[in-house]
């Protein structure tokens, strides 16, 4: 899987980036025309959507001039509402003040906004609060937020930046029509997490995407009212975590019964907002909430809470009917866990325990790295097992995901409606939906269908070659190479394959984790052996558990190494 990076690149190590670093740059307005593309993208597929204020402004923008268009642009993409025009210096744009007059008599701008105190403090400098706020002796010497403390005594209340300033040159601008453009970025985006560094990782060759096409019914929204569900359901979220009581924030959630992909977004919220009350031992309103949730593990919630409140009737009851029909091995697993003490608890006899398929366990005992080394323990056991014809690899989750991504790329970037909405997609919108793959059912099967008939190793290296660097949910690009590749075709069945790969369509979010951290290979053999290792006081997590049990029940080559340090 492609990571993305938690800041801009400054430096590039491949001269291919550094090409397209220049060419970006050579267009000073770069910024400026992926904008336009945003509202052309827009306005051609979803204009039956849009509201009267987002309409004219798709229809006012392009009429301004360019360096109007420009500073609304960077003000936009940069973080903040209130701006400076000293601070808005653009070679290509000119004077800011000259700029951003049209924006202020469209209302776009505000070019004298209301501020108070606290806003304030943040434009200015300590030097320049200081003199205009006439400071000496301590009070000038004292830190900034201090000066905050002592002014407020002084000076209460919101004044326009000018009745503040006075005739300071400077010049203020708060972006009235922010929230707008967040809108038009999740119309066009489907999400608040993606913005407008997309495009310019994109342009800068940081980041590729897969060419899907786009048919009228591959949107991201449907009706008006999915827009405004999910600003709703965004509010909400915000005022859940600034710490608003889960009950009044109950009352403003959308219903969003009719889309899918809105409701389990409001799933995910009730479930967050079900276990603070859990966790504040609000037994009645945590059991409400799990109740009308749909998202993963909510049933199992409920049935630990009525244990909790001491229901345990109800809870026992509940965890039969769970254990009849699980929605999921997830959830199996944690009710397999939580039935013996409720049997126990209730006075039940205790139910015969299923056996477990075996695990092969391996002890070692090896001597300490020393602290200058760089290390970790999967690193070190690695160099103790390779031989020189059996090398072993650590790949965790990353090569079995990578195998699958390649092998089903076709599947996974299959154009139907939900899936993809803007070419700037990591992967498919609805990945993680439970009928993720029903809707590709066909297109699957057919991708699966060459472990049986000899084709996917052919399909693997193709799309090794023709895909590389293209984001993908799946295949981890830094990790794999041509023979790490070639290994795993060699040496790995693909019977066994089938069988990974089936069981992550079972569940994409739950089981593309818990992969053994090493593998080794014996090609003049044409055999593998996986090995989870667990350093000194470490142990298994659930995922790790589940998949050692369903490789061994698969007769599939798993060992779990525990490794001590020797004296």
């Amino acid at each position: 899987m492609t990571a993305r990076p938690r800041t801009r690149y400054t430096v590039y190590k491949y001269s291919p980036q550094r090409a397209a670093m220049i060419k970006v740059l050579e267009n000073e307005f770069y910024y400026l025309d992926n904008f336009h593309q945003v509202l052309h993208w827009i306005g051609e597929r979803y204009d039956d959507l849009l509201a009267d204020d987002e309409r004219a402004f798709l229809a006012t923008f392009p009429t301004l001039p360019r360096s109007s268009r420009a500073l609304f642009v960077r003000m936009v993409m940069r973080k903040g509402m209130l701006f400076r025009a000293s601070k808005l210096a653009y070679a290509e744009i000119g004077c800011a003040q000259e700029a951003a007059r049209p924006l202020a008599e469209l209302k776009w701008i505000d070019a004298d906004p209301v501020l108070t105190l606290d806003q304030l403090f943040e434009l200015l400098q300590k030097p320049e609060i200081c003199r205009l706020f006439k400071l000496n002796g301590h009070e000038k010497s004292a830190r900034k937020a201090e000066q905050l403390e002592a002014l407020r005594e002084r000076h209460g209340g919101a004044h326009r930046y000018s009745a503040w300033c006075g005739e300071a040159c400077d010049q203020v601008y708060h972006i009235v029509a922010k929230p707008l453009c967040d809108r038009l970025r999740l119309i066009f985006f489907g999400n608040y997490h993606q913005d407008w560094s997309e495009f310019v990782l994109s342009d800068l060759g940081v980041y590729k995407y897969e060419k899907v096409a786009f048919p009228p019914s591959a949107r991201g929204f449907r009706t008006r009212r999915d827009i405004d569900s999910y600003l709703e359901l965004h509010r909400c979220r915000e005022r859940f975590h600034d710490n608003e009581p889960p009950a009044d924030v109950l009352k403003d959630l959308p219903p969003v019964a009719d889309n899918e992909w809105l409701r389990s977004r409001r799933d995910k919220l009730l479930f967050q907002m079900a276990q603070h009350l859990e966790k504040q031992r609000d037994w009645e309103g945590a059991l409400a909430m799990y109740a009308d949730c749909g998202y993963p593990g909510a049933r199992a919630r409920r049935i630990r809470v009525l244990e909790k409140h001491e229901q345990l009737g109800r809870a026992y009851a509940l965890l039969g009917q769970a254990m009849a029909q699980p929605e999921s091995e997830s959830e199996r697993q944690q009710l397999l866990r939580m039935e013996p003490r409720l049997r126990r608890k209730l006075g039940h006899a205790k139910a015969a325990a299923a056996p477990a398929a075996p695990v092969v366990r391996l002890d070692l005992s090896l001597p300490l790295p020393a602290p200058e080394c760089a290390w970790h323990v999967e690193g070190v056991v690695r160099d103790h097992l390779a031989r020189a014809d059996a090398p072993v690899y650590y790949v965790e989750n990353a090569l079995i995901n990578s195998l699958f991504g390649l092998l089903c790329w076709d599947a996974i970037f299959t154009s139907i409606p939900g899936a993809f909405f803007h070419p700037y997609h990591h992967g498919p919108a609805d990945l993680h939906s439970a009928d993720f793959h029903r809707r590709r059912a066909a297109q699957f099967a057919a991708c699966l269908a060459q472990l049986e008939d000899g084709g996917y190793a052919g399909t693997i290296r193709a799309n090794l070659a023709a895909k590389a660097g293209i984001q993908s949910p799946f295949v981890f690009w830094g990790l794999l190479d041509e023979q790490l590749v070639e290994l795993a075709l060699a040496c790995i069945p693909p019977a066994h394959m089938r069988k990974w790969f089936e069981r992550m369509l079972l569940d994409i979010k739950a089981n593309r984790s818990g992969f053994p951290d090493l593998i080794q290979f014996w090609p003049a053999e044409r055999r593998y052996h996986m090995i989870e290792v667990k350093g000194p006081g470490d142990r298994l997590q659930d995922s790790q558990l589940r998949w050692i049990a369903y490789c061994a029940e698969h007769q599939m080559p798993i060992t779990v190494c525990y490794l001590q340090w020797a004296e």
